[in-house]
């Protein structure tokens, strides 16, 4: 996947917004909850969404994949796609989308007075 793929994705998303921050990363959020990063410093190609707590375990063995930096050490479930062979286009899209449902899901929006 490509950095412009990433973004497609990710902008196609309902409600979310992308700001470029940490460096040159590509940070996208559901209202002000990040659900998807593009890049991290100036390593090659990586890719970083939350995950239920099962897909985290089951994801951080797979090589090309690791348990997010700075994010997973302070118990967050989040993974970094950062080498091959790692996941799938199909699988990356499917687990990007899912971070999304899972943070969406976790804010409760209340109507404005």
């Amino acid at each position: 996947m490509t950095y412009d793929d990433f973004n497609a994705l990710c902008g196609a998303l309902p409600a979310t917004n992308h700001v470029v921050q940490w460096g040159k990363s590509h940070v996208w959020k559901f209202g002000d909850k990040v659900f998807a990063i593009g890049g991290w410093a100036d390593a090659g190609p990586a890719f970083t969404f939350k995950t239920s707590e099962i897909a985290y375990e089951a994801l951080k063995q797979r090589p090309g994949l690791r348990p997010a930096p700075y994010l997973a050490s302070r118990g967050m479930k989040w993974i970094q796609h950062f080498a091959e062979p790692g996941l799938s286009d199909e699988e990356l899209k499917s687990h990007i989308r899912q971070s999304h449902r899972i943070v969406s899901s976790g804010l409760i929006l209340f109507p404005a007075d």
